[in-house]
């Protein structure tokens, strides 16, 4: 048992610190707001695909939620436009694998409101030694237990992580162990620090820029610097969230693997110091250090698999408010998450 809890820390050091840069991961509307935390990102287009206009059903509020091995989630406490589905269930995990909910804030100095608009899961599976990246896109529709449904990235105001991770589990079948909550603020500092990083590219970008004219980058390997990569992970004027949070895992894979590449293992206590005021997590610092001098027997780990929500997942639908939101399809998330997961049942289950 200590093994095996000594071996999730080392890696739990290992991924703390590209997590410290992941601020870039959030949009924003302007050059000028990377500078200091903006409001609550708008929905300003509509998910891809039609978006349906049927009438609402009726929701009855249930007193409590059936054990499938999470235990009893709490009920809603509020009324929902759509009938709360069923939960996924607990989906089996090789032992000693780690979950960890990566979180892009878009909240301001001094203000207790924010979203969560960038929401990853990062697994890893410390019997192969990978790692995992999920995008969970910022509209999806589903039930946070103890409320009601809603957008999936309104539950970490509500309700803290607790809520977070009940919401995981109830709709995605994993609840993680940690997270880490970030702003954006450092981002381009950090980039620039690192001496820019090299982000696979899958397919070109054209889109606005700060300044005259628009701005490109083409397809492959490309140097970016910290300006460029803060454009590169926000943009999304001609493209859309799912393209969004493909860049979002290009970038993070691009920082993980430029850390590695310097040896920043080392420095842990001089980027926690500095963006301290930027993270908020349940990962000490301290289990962290403790074990540094470990994580060079798996820093040599080159497989980083990525999954994601994607359109063909969910159902593009319109609330009694009129928002354009995505209603997930159970039975394909389900099967992206057995894989994501390298769960035992994941060959069983097929492709999404």
């Amino acid at each position: 048992m200590h093994t095996k809890l000594t071996m999730k820390r080392v890696l739990l050091a290992l991924i703390l610190i590209p997590a410290l840069v992941l601020a870039a991961c959030q949009p924003a509307a302007s050059q000028a707001t990377a500078a200091v935390l903006g409001t609550p990102t708008p929905t300003p287009f509509l998910p891809a695909g039609p978006v349906s206009n049927e009438p609402l059903p009726t929701v009855e509020i249930l007193e409590e939620l059936v054990d499938l091995g999470f235990g009893d989630f709490p009920g809603p406490t509020e009324p929902s436009d759509l009938d709360i589905p069923s939960q996924m269930g607990k989906l089996p995990q090789p032992d000693g694998q780690i979950n960890i909910l990566i979180l892009g804030s878009d909240q301001r100095p001094n203000d207790g409101g924010f979203r969560t608009d960038v929401i990853e899961l990062l697994t890893i599976n410390t019997q192969d030694k990978t790692v995992s990246l999920t995008s969970f896109p910022r509209d999806l529709y589903v039930y946070h237990p103890g409320w009601r449904i809603t957008r999936i990235n309104a539950g970490m105001q509500r309700g803290g992580f607790e809520m977070m991770a009940d919401t995981m589990a109830y709709n995605f079948g994993v609840k993680p162990d940690y997270y880490v909550l970030i702003n954006f603020s450092g981002f381009m500092q950090m980039v620039d620090a690192l001496g820019g990083v090299d982000v696979q590219v899958a397919r070109p970008l054209w889109d606005e820029r700060e300044g005259p004219g628009d701005f490109s980058v083409p397809s492959g390997q490309v140097h970016m610097d910290g300006e460029t990569a803060l454009w590169y992970v926000r943009s999304r004027g001609t493209t859309s969230d799912y393209d969004r949070g493909r860049r979002h895992q290009e970038m993070i894979t691009a920082i993980f693997f430029r850390l590695l590449s310097l040896n920043a293992l080392v420095r842990a206590p001089e980027l926690y110091s500095q963006y301290q005021q930027m993270v908020r997590t349940n990962i000490t610092l301290a289990d962290a250090l403790a074990l540094l001098p470990m994580a060079n027997a798996i820093r040599d780990t080159q497989a980083i698999h990525r999954f994601s929500i994607g359109p063909d997942d969910v159902t593009p639908w319109r609330n009694s408010v009129g928002s354009a939101v995505l209603v997930p399809n159970q039975e394909r998330v389900r099967r992206i998450m057995l894989q994501a997961l390298s769960s035992p049942e994941s060959s069983a289950a097929g492709g999404p």
